[in-house]
């Protein structure tokens, strides 16, 4: 039993090797290929065969990189808290309070999880014309500013706050705005670092909605500036530039996995048992 045991941990972590191979080859690829001249890119080698930064320096000096990237990070930071503060709201008052038509109510807010986002574009796109939010950062927010699986999570980690801390809490004379914030919020907080991740990395990923509804390059997000980019270099497209602009996209997510990854896994672990 012992030798068997030894056998197929070999073959699981020869598997999980394999897997980080292939991941990781596109992403190492990528880092290589932006520190390589435009000739040099073309030689399809992994390795440079001398270090160049001209792409990097070309970006922050004729592009308007660093406002896409200013775009971006707004965007996603300000959806990621009004997620967390209006998705923790609705769900803990679903997972906490009784009133007239709740499960219908919650039933209607999951339903809009199987609409797919193409069949949204339209009616968004008519809300932000009348509003006069075209290429503008509310234009741009407004259809994530609350989620629907964000309620769906908070609300099922809030049912499992037991109600007798709650409830000494009113005993104490505590306001139930206060109950939410000081006694409930803490307890459920694998759930809002989970919830905070995807949403920040769904926001700082997305390209359909912000390309639809951005119309001058002032306004673009970074998805939406690298890609438009890539298509409008009438002299030949710089793929070294290109992948320059990608290596620096990805870091923000990597050091946000970095610092939350022991809550990520603890959140996908909860939810999953949820």
């Amino acid at each position: 039993m012992t030798k068997r045991v030894k056998i197929s941990n070999i073959f699981v972590h020869l598997f999980l090797w394999i897997g980080i191979v292939f991941v990781a080859f596109p992403f190492l690829w990528m880092i290589l290929s932006s520190f390589k001249s435009l000739p040099d890119f073309y030689q399809f080698g992994l390795l440079p065969e001398k270090l160049d930064i001209s792409s990097y320096k070309y970006i922050f000096a004729e592009t308007e990189y660093v406002r896409w990237y200013a775009n971006s990070f707004l965007i996603a930071v300000t959806v990621t808290i009004t997620n967390l503060l209006f998705c923790g709201l609705i769900g803990y008052t679903f997972a906490k309070f009784d009133f007239k038509g709740k499960r219908i109510w919650f039933v209607v807010i999951l339903s809009t999880m199987m609409i797919p986002t193409e069949m949204l574009v339209i009616p968004w796109y008519v809300i932000s014309s009348e509003l006069n939010w075209i290429d503008s950062y509310w234009g741009i927010m407004f259809p994530g500013i609350i989620e629907a699986f964000g309620v769906f999570l908070m609300r099922q980690f809030f049912s499992g706050v037991p109600n007798d801390t709650l409830d000494a809490a009113r005993i104490d004379g505590m306001g139930e705005f206060r109950i939410w914030w000081k006694i409930a919020m803490p307890q459920v907080k694998a759930a809002l670092s989970a919830l905070g991740i995807l949403t920040f990395l769904g926001n700082w990923n997305a390209y359909l909605w912000p390309v639809i509804v951005t119309t001058t390059s002032d306004m673009r997000t970074l998805p939406v500036g690298i890609s438009l980019y890539g298509t409008s270099d009438a002299g030949g497209i710089q793929w070294n530039t290109i992948m320059g602009m990608s290596t620096l996209a990805v870091v923000p997510m990597i050091i946000v996995f970095l610092i939350f990854q022991t809550r990520i896994v603890e959140g996908i672990s909860l939810t999953g048992g949820k």
